[in-house]
């Protein structure tokens, strides 16, 4: 199957918006109404991030997504960071996780990024066989605070 991938489209709010509740499901986090708004407003606002990528097939159709942005580190410069990468279930195994990749690499280049780093659960060996075709992982765990209620 042919497939390009192009920065999302206004058009593409609905498809946008089935497949990133789609990611948001597969995760267990279900996402509100108004959550998909604020993600969709933070796409389209050109002084935010993240931007967003569609993969699409011949006729046009959206099957896959990817959020991603600039992250600064002091320690290796400016690089990438995929926040979100999403394939229509229908469509997995037919190279449109790939083709989102050739871009992503592409657009890593142009920036000038160090590189492009992202997170995925450590159980979803589907996605991370498509990752280790692209990637090497890194030997870093990633923590998130439990207890951010200010103390007294």
């Amino acid at each position: 199957m042919a497939v390009t991938v192009t920065p999302v489209r206004p058009e593409d709010h609905a498809r946008w918006r089935e497949l990133f509740a789609g990611y948001a499901v597969f995760y267990e986090n279900p996402l509100t109404d108004a959550e998909l708004d604020r993600a969709w407003s933070w796409i389209n606002d050109p002084s935010r991030a993240p931007r967003c990528l569609i993969a699409r097939t011949e006729d046009g159709t959206p099957v896959g997504l990817a959020h991603y942005r600039a992250e600064e580190s002091p320690f290796t410069g400016e690089r990438g960071f995929l926040d979100d990468l999403y394939v229509d279930p229908e469509h997995r195994g037919s190279g449109v996780v790939d083709a989102l990749f050739e871009e992503l690499r592409r657009i890593t280049v142009a920036h000038g990024w160090s590189s492009m780093r992202w997170r995925t659960a450590h159980d979803n060996y589907r996605a991370r066989a498509a990752y280790d075709r692209h990637a090497s992982p890194i030997p870093f765990l990633t923590y998130a605070l439990h207890d951010i209620t200010p103390r007294t």
